[in-house]
C-alpha cells in the first residue's frame, strides 16, 4: 500500500463501511468520508450516482461501480485521497517509538490481539456472517435466432426510459407463438449491468395444461434466492416481505406467461423507481394500467424477417432459389416465429424437398380461412403435425410420452425412466425433439415444451391408451419417489424408518450425489412434487400419495414451504386412510402436525398430535407415542399452555428415556427448559438444558447442541442481570454457541445468538452494545424471517429511541 489506493482497495474500504462484519455500516467513517466528498458528490453526476447507489443497495456490482468512481476523483483531490489511505489501512500511522510486526512463517488463527497499551475492555466479535447465494441471475437462455425484432427491441427499451418517475412496468401481449418470451428474455438478458442486484424469472404457466403458477409458490423462490429462510404462510405477508426486500434495489423481474392481472400484482418489487417488471401474455392485461404498465402489442413477423427466419434452418440456398415458394410457406405459418422455426427444422431434415412441395403439404391442412382468426394457432398445429409426421417412431413415442406427464419440465434422466429407455437412448431423444423446434432447451439438461407444443404432445399421448398412460405415469411417479427418497437419505437419514415402494426396478437417477445438490434438487422439484402427490391423490395411487409426502420431509424441515407442507400432508393422511396403513398415518399426522406448528396454527397442529397419540397407543407404538406426545408439548408452549405443555414433555421424555431413544429425550429436556424458563423456574431450566447439551455433544448432534448452549446461555444471562452479578457464564456461552452456529453453518440461530447478546448486555444496562448486537441480528435475520426481525426491531427501538 502507497500513498495512493487502486479500486480493488477502495472496493475493500467501501465494502468495510458498508457491512462492517455483519451488514451494519460503520456510520462515524462513513460520515467522515462523505463530508469529505461532500462539494464532489454536488458537482460530479457520474460519481454522485454510483455513490447514492452503492449506500442505498451495497453489493459487489455497486460497490465496484462506486470505487472505480472515487478512483478517478481521487486522483485529482489529495485529501480524498490520504482519507482512503488512512481507511484502507488503519496502522498508517502508527505511534512513534513503537510498531507490532509480525515476520518471517507467522501464522495467525483464532482470536488474536497485538498492541501496546490497551485501555478499556478487549471485545471479541465474531466472524462475518456472509451468504453463498449469488446475485440471482434466473433469465433463460433464449434462441440466439431473434430475427426481425430490432423496432420491437427499440421500443421497449424507449417505454422503459420514458418509465423513470413511476413504475417499470411493461405488458408485453400477443398471440400463442409470436415470441413473446424469446423478445423479452433476450432484452432484459442485454439490461443485465443495469440491475445489478438481481435478473428474476418466473414462468406463471397461464396457459399451461398442468394450470397457471399459484403467485405465492413464485414469491416463495423468489424469496429463497434473496436468502429468506422464514417465510410468512399469507400470500399478502410474502409480498410485503419481497416488496421490503426489494425496496432499495435495482432488480429487474420478468412474469412470463400471465394469464391475469391479479397473478401478476402481489410479484410486483417495491423499488418502483428504479426497477423494471416485465409481464408476457396472450391478452393485453388492461388491469394492470392502473399500477402504471404501458402495454405493448407484439405483432407477426414482417414478411421478409419471416422467410430469413426459415432459412437459418440450413435451406438458405433453397430459399435463394425458390423465393415465391418460400414466401407461401411463411404466410401459410402465419408468419409466426414457432410456426416458422417448425418449418425451418422440417426444411432442414428434408434437404432435397423442393420449398413448393412443403407449401402444398401445410395448404392442405389449414382447412377453413376461419381457423386462421383463432391468431394463428391454426397454423401452429398444422406446423406441428407435419413436424411430428417427420419423428421416427421411437422419437414420436417419447413425444407423445412426454406429453402424458402432469409437468412442462424436463431431464434426461427424467425421460430415461418415463419412457423406460437408458440415459443414452434419451439424450438422443431429447437431442432429436429440441433439433425439429419441439422442445425447448433452457441449459444443462433442461428442457420445456412450448404450452401450444405441450397441448399437441398431450393429444399425441392419449392416442397412446390408457394403459400405456398409466405405465408412463407411475414410472414417473418412481422417478420422482426414487430422487425423494435419496435425498432423504443424504438430508434426514434417521427419518426414513417407512417403506418406499415402486411397481417396477427404478429407473437411472443421477440429479445429485451430495446433500447440497440433494437439497437444491428438492428445491427446484417443488413444483413437480406437488403436482404428482395431487396426481397420485386422483388416481388412487394412495401408497405413493403418503411416501412421496414422507420422503420429501427434508424439503419441508430445510424450506419450509409452508403451503404445500400443510398441503401435501393433508393428501398423505387421506391416502395413508386409503390405503389402511395406519403406521403411514401416525407419521402423516405427526409431520403435518410440524407444519402447522411452523405456519402458527398451534391449536389445530395440538388437535393432528392428539389424533396421532390416540393411534400411537391403540397400536402400542411407544416411539411414535412418544413422538406425538412431544409434538404435543412443544404445541401446547407455542400457544402459550405452559402447565399442559409441561405435562406432556415429562410423559414424552419418560417414554423416550425408557426406550433408549437419548436424541429424543434431549430434545425434549430443551422444550422443557424453555418451558421452566417461561415458569420462572430457572432452576430446573438450567438443569434441563445443561443436561441435553451434555448428550447431544456425546451423540455428535452439533446442530442441537449449540441450540441447547444458547438457550443455557440466555437463562444464566437473565439470572445473573437479576442477581446484578453483571455478565458473566451466561454470555460466555452465548458467544461459545454463536461460535458453534458458524460452524454448522446456521445463519438463522446465529443471528437469534446476537439477539440474546444484545438482551444480555440490555439487561446489564450496556444500551449501545445491546443496540450494535440488534443491529448486527437485524443484518442477518432481516432477509430470513420476518417474525424474528419484527421482535428484535422493538428490542432496538427500546435501548435507542
Amino acid at each position: 500500500m502507497g500513498e495512493t489506493v487502486d479500486r480493488r482497495e477502495i472496493a475493500d474500504v467501501l465494502d468495510m463501511l458498508l457491512t462492517d462484519v455483519s451488514g451494519v455500516p460503520r456510520a462515524d467513517e462513513l460520515a467522515l468520508l462523505t463530508r469529505i466528498l461532500s462539494s464532489a458528490l454536488e458537482t460530479d453526476d457520474a460519481l454522485a450516482e454510483t455513490w447514492n447507489r452503492a449506500l442505498s443497495a451495497p453489493s459487489p456490482v455497486t460497490i465496484t461501480q462506486a470505487a472505480a468512481e472515487l478512483e478517478r476523483v481521487a486522483a485529482a483531490d489529495g485529501r480524498l485521497s490520504k482519507a482512503l489511505v488512512s481507511l484502507a489501512n488503519p496502522s498508517a500511522k502508527p505511534t512513534a517509538g513503537h510498531s507490532n510486526r509480525l515476520e518471517g512463517n507467522a501464522q495467525i488463527s483464532g482470536h488474536q490481539v497485538q498492541a501496546r497499551d490497551i485501555s478499556g475492555g478487549v471485545h471479541f466479535h465474531q466472524a462475518p456472517v456472509s451468504s453463498s447465494l449469488p446475485v440471482p441471475r434466473q433469465i433463460p437462455a433464449v434462441s440466439q435466432h431473434l430475427v426481425g425484432r430490432e423496432a420491437d427491441m427499440a421500443a421497449l427499451e424507449a417505454s422503459r426510459q420514458g418509465q423513470r418517475s413511476s413504475p417499470g412496468l411493461i405488458v408485453v401481449s400477443g398471440p400463442a407463438g409470436v415470441g413473446k418470451s424469446t423478445l423479452v428474455c433476450r432484452w432484459v438478458s442485454e439490461l443485465e449491468d443495469q440491475y445489478p442486484d438481481g435478473l428474476f424469472y418466473a414462468d406463471l404457466g397461464g396457459y399451461s395444461l398442468s394450470g397457471a403458477s399459484r403467485s405465492e409458490d413464485v414469491l416463495d423462490r423468489f424469496l429463497r434466492a434473496l436468502g429468506a429462510t422464514d417465510i410468512p404462510v399469507r400470500i399478502s405477508d410474502k409480498s410485503a416481505l419481497w416488496r421490503s426486500f426489494t425496496a432499495r434495489s435495482k432488480v429487474a423481474v420478468v412474469l412470463d406467461n400471465a394469464i391475469t392481472a391479479a397473478q401478476v400484482r402481489p410479484l410486483l418489487p417495491g423499488a418502483t423507481d428504479r426497477s423494471l417488471t416485465v409481464v408476457t401474455s396472450r391478452n393485453q392485461l388492461t388491469g394492470l394500467v392502473v399500477e402504471g404498465a404501458s402495454l405493448y402489442r407484439l405483432g407477426a413477423l414482417a414478411p421478409d424477417a419471416a422467410v430469413r427466419l426459415l432459412g437459418l434452418g440450413g435451406g438458405g440456398d433453397r430459399i435463394g432459389r425458390e423465393r415465391d415458394a418460400a414466401q407461401d410457406v411463411v404466410a401459410l405459418c402465419a408468419y409466426l416465429p414457432l410456426a416458422v422455426c417448425l418449418a425451418a427444422a422440417r426444411l432442414a431434415a428434408r434437404p432435397r424437398q423442393p420449398l413448393a412441395t412443403m407449401a402444398v403439404s401445410l395448404s392442405r391442412g389449414m382447412g377453413p380461412l376461419e381457423e386462421l382468426r383463432l391468431e394463428g394457432q391454426a397454423a401452429i398445429k398444422v406446423a406441428l403435425d407435419e413436424s411430428h409426421a417427420l419423428l421416427t417412431t421411437d422419437v414420436a413415442r417419447a413425444y407423445a410420452c412426454l406429453g402424458m406427464l402432469p409437468t412442462n419440465m424436463f431431464s434426461t434422466d427424467l425421460v430415461a425412466a418415463a419412457c423406460a429407455l437408458p440415459l443414452w437412448e434419451a439424450d438422443r431423444m431429447l437431442e432429436s425433439l429440441v433439433e425439429t423446434s419441439m422442445l425447448e432447451e433452457l441449459g444443462p439438461d433442461a428442457y420445456r415444451f412450448h404450452d401450444l407444443v405441450h397441448a399437441h404432445a398431450r393429444r399425441c399421448g392419449e392416442e397412446a391408451g390408457a394403459a400405456e398412460r398409466d405405465a408412463v405415469l407411475r414410472r414417473f411417479v418412481d422417478w420422482l419417489l426414487q430422487g425423494a427418497a435419496k435425498a432423504e437419505l443424504l438430508l434426514t437419514p434417521s427419518h426414513q424408518t417407512l417403506p418406499r415402494e415402486y411397481t417396477g426396478e427404478p429407473g437411472p437417477f443421477t440429479a445429485f450425489e451430495d446433500a447440497a445438490g440433494a437439497l437444491s434438487w428438492l428445491d427446484s422439484h417443488q413444483a413437480m412434487l406437488d403436482e404428482a402427490i395431487r396426481y397420485c391423490a386422483d388416481s388412487g395411487l394412495h401408497t405413493a400419495c403418503w411416501q412421496l409426502t414422507d420422503a420429501a420431509w427434508p424439503l419441508f424441515l430445510r424450506l419450509r414451504p409452508a403451503e404445500l407442507w400443510i398441503r401435501a400432508h393433508r393428501l398423505g393422511l387421506e391416502a395413508a386412510q386409503a390405503a389402511g396403513d395406519r403406521a403411514a398415518q401416525r407419521r402423516m399426522l405427526t409431520s403435518g402436525g410440524n407444519g402447522l406448528r411452523n405456519a402458527g396454527e398451534p391449536e389445530e397442529a395440538a388437535e393432528w398430535y392428539q389424533q396421532a397419540l390416540r393411534m400411537a397407543r391403540e397400536d402400542g407404538d411407544r416411539r411414535d407415542e412418544a413422538q406425538a406426545t412431544h409434538g404435543l408439548g412443544v404445541a401446547l408452549f407455542e400457544a402459550g399452555r405452559l402447565p399442559e405443555a409441561e405435562h406432556r414433555l415429562l410423559r414424552a421424555l419418560g417414554m423416550r428415556e425408557d426406550i433408549g431413544y437419548r436424541r429424543g429425550a434431549a430434545l425434549s429436556r430443551i422444550v422443557l427448559g424453555q418451558v421452566c424458563e417461561a415458569l420462572g423456574r430457572v432452576g430446573e431450566a438450567v438443569a434441563y438444558l445443561t443436561d441435553a447439551r451434555g448428550v447431544l455433544v456425546e451423540i455428535g448432534d452439533a446442530y442441537d447442541a449449540a441450540r441447547a448452549l444458547a438457550l443455557l446461555g440466555h437463562v444464566l444471562a437473565s439470572a445473573e442481570a437479576a442477581e446484578g452479578t453483571g455478565p458473566g457464564e451466561g454470555v460466555r456461552h452465548l458467544r461459545a454457541a454463536l461460535a458453534e452456529f458458524a460452524g454448522t453453518g446456521s445463519v438463522l440461530w446465529q443471528g437469534r445468538c446476537m439477539e440474546m447478546l444484545g438482551q444480555a448486555a440490555e439487561w446489564s444496562g450496556a444500551g449501545e452494545e445491546a443496540a450494535d448486537w440488534y443491529l448486527k441480528a437485524l443484518a442477518v435475520l432481516e432477509r430470513r424471517s420476518p417474525r424474528d426481525s419484527s421482535r428484535i426491531e422493538g428490542r432496538l427501538h427500546g435501548v435507542r429511541p
